[in-house]
């Protein structure tokens, strides 16, 4: 299967398309990686270069694809953290364009403007995002304070979780951060109105990325014909396990621990339940 994945890339370390391609090649898929940022690291370290690509140069580049006719042969679009608003425009032409020519290719909004309540993401993106791309998206990948500010709804439980990715009115929904218990913390999918919640307990000091790796390993697992109970279980495998062995790291260890994308062990410590 070929992606096409926009989203932020980084020379060092594993956020974004960094996580993303790997995830995904793994998985045997094809990745056509364009970068909504280019950036020397995530913006976590002291000292960060980089800028967010110019939409016109984006749009040019997404118009190579299509020229060569290989936006044809495209199975499904993810888009990620973009670096301004008008790069909406560009993410929605291209999925249109694949849609056109492959009326089954899945879009994917990863919808990364925040997390911890706050918003991270430049001023005027997480409106784009729910204006111009929420609209087109059939799975939609939200963190817990994501999924509270396109729904307008309070997610404090799993509960409020399942109501608010119901508000959202799509075929597939997978929302992270969902907080299950005092130490747990839980991965939600909604998919055809049926439910499922998987939680797993709550790691401290994790590096960045895991929610941009959990999107792609599920959009990648759906891409070869698991269900979304099953594509959610896999993903989680994979991404818990990644996570163990990185806690207290800088960067996730994707490369020393990339054999879990592909196998991924079983966890005694992951639950898997139907959400009610």
């Amino acid at each position: 299967m070929n992606v096409l994945s926009i989203q932020s890339d980084v020379a060092y370390g594993h956020v974004g398309n960094a996580a993303a391609r790997l995830a995904l090649q793994c998985l045997g898929h094809e990745v056509w990686a364009l970068p909504s940022v280019l950036l020397s690291s995530h913006a976590g370290y002291p000292n960060v270069e980089g800028e967010a690509m110019p939409a016109a140069l984006l749009a040019r580049l997404v118009g190579g694809l299509e020229a060569n006719g290989w936006l044809a042969g495209c199975d499904a679009v993810i888009s990620g953290y973009l670096g301004s608003a008008d790069q909406a425009d560009v993410v929605a032409d291209a999925v249109r364009r694949v849609k056109r020519a492959n009326e089954k290719a899945l879009y994917c909004l990863d919808p990364v403007f925040g997390d911890d309540g706050r918003a991270y993401a430049k001023p005027g993106v997480a409106q784009a995002m729910a204006r111009t791309l929420l609209p087109l998206a059939d799975i939609v990948t939200p963190n817990a304070f994501e999924l509270s500010s396109l729904t307008g709804a309070s997610v404090r439980n799993v509960s409020d979780a399942l109501a608010a990715a119901r508000r959202l009115g799509k075929n597939t929904v997978l929302a992270t951060s969902i907080v299950v218990g005092a130490d747990r913390l839980g991965t939600l999918v909604l998919h055809d109105d049926e439910a499922w919640m998987a939680s797993t307990p709550r790691l401290a000091q994790v590096p960045h990325g895991a929610g941009d790796l959990l999107a792609a390993l599920f959009v990648g697992r759906l891409l070869i014909g698991h269900t979304a109970e099953g594509a959610l279980e896999l993903a989680m495998r994979s991404v818990f396990d990644i996570l163990q062995k990185s806690a207290g790291e800088s960067e996730m260890r994707l490369i020393a621990e990339q054999s879990a994308l592909a196998d991924p062990p079983k966890l005694r410590d992951l639950k898997i339940e139907k959400a009610a």
